[in-house]
């Protein structure tokens, strides 16, 4: 697998790079970006063929859209892919839940002028945990029409967990899901049941969260596992997981961004970057050398 290879989601007409931009970090998440970094951090991945990008309207309260959309301005439309997300609207500074089709045309029409584009390519539907009736009910078949229409290329669910994800496959038409946290080196429940329902649907994934918050970066003290502190045994289990890596001369970071290629159902991955130097960090993590010894010392 190489970074920049294109992939199809799903029976969708949009592909994307193997290896995708997230930008919740470049929107502020954990603390706050200094616009020119974020910039570069955006163009670092752009300039290294990850042309396909995903942001949300939750990410900064509009800011990572925003952002992005300035660095995008100028560039040929068919040079990148953008994925972005409804279900939070966007008031006050703060996000307003909002799965109803009404809020569906309202969060892309914001989104597109946020990213100063005339469309984007992919659309999910944004952690709809609590809220499956509208979501199902309502955002779904706004999307459907949207696609049907021609205005998005692909659709799809974006979540921190697989159950939902997996009965959104068994029950709409989606080309894509994006699951974030559940197949890592740490949290494979994913792999359960969701990734072989979609291989057998032929809906594509999307993997986020494959260093689960950091920890699975640095597993050091006061890491975060899941956007909060890591629990000391999570912790320990991180740390056996480093030292098995180093006996094979394999950063962590590396097994962690490349573990999720392993299933077939995976079509892409996300990782996010603060900086130009942690965007080809990523890069470099996921085009380093992982023996099979390894993949199969980590599945004992």
């Amino acid at each position: 697998m190489r970074p920049t290879d294109r992939r199809r989601l799903g029976r969708s007409p949009v592909t994307v790079s193997a290896l995708g931009f997230g930008t919740a970090a470049i929107g502020g998440l954990y603390a706050d970006v200094p616009p020119a970094q974020a910039y570069g951090a955006v163009a670092a991945a752009l300039s290294a063929g990850l042309t396909y990008v995903d942001v949300a309207p939750y990410y900064g309260s509009g800011l990572a859209e925003r952002r992005l959309g300035e660095v995008l301005a100028g560039r040929p439309r068919d040079g990148f892919v953008v994925s972005t997300k409804v279900g939070r609207l966007i008031r006050d500074g703060g996000a307003v839940r909002d799965y109803s089709r009404d809020g569906v045309r309202r969060s892309l029409d914001e989104s597109l002028a946020r990213l100063g584009l005339s469309r984007v390519d992919v659309l999910f539907i944004h952690d709809p945990d609590d809220h499956w009736t509208q979501a199902a009910g309502e955002a779904y078949p706004a999307l459907a029409e949207l696609r049907a229409a021609g205005v998005v290329g692909a659709i799809g669910i974006g979540m921190n967990q697989a159950e939902m994800l997996a009965r959104f496959v068994r029950e709409t038409d989606v080309d894509v899901v994006l699951c974030a946290g559940r197949f890592t080196l740490l949290d494979a429940s994913a792999g359960a049941e969701l990734l072989p329902l979609c291989a057998e649907r032929r809906v594509s994934v999307v993997i986020g969260g494959v260093y689960n918050s950091g920890i699975l970066a640095e597993p050091a003290q006061g890491a975060r596992y899941d956007y909060a502190p890591a629990p000391p045994a999570l912790l320990r289990r991180a740390r056996r997981l480093d030292a098995l890596c180093r006996r094979y001369g394999v950063p962590l970071k590396a097994a962690a961004i490349q573990f999720p290629f392993r299933h077939p159902a995976v079509t892409a991955v996300l990782a996010g970057g603060r900086s130009t130097a942690e965007v080809l960090e990523n890069v470099a993590m996921a085009e380093h050398p992982v023996p099979e010894g390894l993949w199969s010392t980590l599945a004992t």
